[in-house]
């Protein structure tokens, strides 16, 4: 019988190298002259308002934002020429309008009113066509020539430079006043069957993502929807032409307003009661 044979002896332990050095983290960034201290304030602060009014054309979206206290227009749809109001000439282009939001212009307003969003947003698209070109380095001439849905987020990256001069302004005390036109929107509706309601008519790509419409909707204080009412009997919408000015959301519409809970009867052109509810905590 033969013996088993001897177990092979084991290789010896690797030998142990240097004690790692300990983890550190990267200090903070070194605060600014004076930012040493973070004061801390309640109670309600008086501040200037952002809104946006959207709804069907003709239904006096640019007559009620001249209702508004020291209002100037950058009126670059030429909508306003039938208001007496102040309007500033001469915007044609994306880098006009925000020239203009950086100069002296606006200065001693008290609300600053664009008219229209909608146009500003078909500024921006032109703008990003011109300045920045496709990702192997040639120019196009559609938002479709960058890639799918690449173009939408080169538009919104764009856009999203407007909101930031418009954010000095009303840090600066000045109002601000969007006029967008509006759209139908498919909604879906996880309890239920998918509906349509109107929304302003700004970028919203089905994806969801690059979405100038959501964008402005969460910046904005107020987002005043006006509509007609229309009452449907035997399935046919009858009214008679009165307005009214929703600052709450129902499934037809989207709006919210930090101050004003019940929808206002827009009667006449001259009819500028929801200015001192919407700006009534503004300086």
């Amino acid at each position: 019988m033969s013996s088993a044979p001897e177990p092979k002896s084991l290789p010896p332990p690797p030998k142990r190298k240097d004690t790692p050095p300990p983890i550190t983290f990267a200090p903070p960034p070194a605060a600014g002259p004076g930012a040493d201290r973070f004061p801390v304030f309640s109670g309600r602060i008086a501040s200037a308002q952002r809104v946006m009014i959207y709804g069907p054309g003709g239904i006096g979206k640019s007559t009620l934002a001249s209702l508004a206290p020291g209002c100037v227009f950058l009126d670059i749809e030429e909508s306003t020429k039938n208001l007496d109001a102040s309007r500033v000439g001469g915007i044609e282009t994306w880098a006009d309008l925000r020239a203009c939001l950086h100069s002296e212009t606006l200065v001693g307003y008290q609300t600053v009113v664009i008219d229209s969003v909608t146009k500003a947003e078909e500024l921006a698209i032109a703008h990003t066509l011109a300045t920045v070109p496709h990702e192997k380095g040639n120019k196009v001439t559609s938002l479709e020539g960058y890639g799918f849905g690449k173009g939408y987020q080169h538009v919104y990256e764009t856009f999203l430079h407007l909101l930031v001069d418009l954010d000095r302004h009303v840090r600066a005390g000045q109002n601000v006043v969007l006029i967008a036109h509006d759209c139908t929107a498919d909604v879906p509706n996880p309890v239920g069957e998918d509906f349509i309601r109107f929304e302003p008519h700004l970028q919203q790509p089905k994806s969801g993502k690059a979405s100038i419409r959501e964008r402005v909707f969460q910046w904005a204080d107020h987002v005043l929807f006006i509509g007609y009412d229309v009452v449907s009997e035997d399935g046919k919408g009858k009214g008679g032409g009165t307005r009214t000015i929703w600052p709450v959301e129902r499934p037809d519409h989207r709006a919210k307003s930090r101050s004003v809970a019940e929808p206002l009867v827009y009667e006449n052109a001259n009819d500028g009661g929801i200015w001192p509810l919407i700006l009534g905590g503004s300086r």
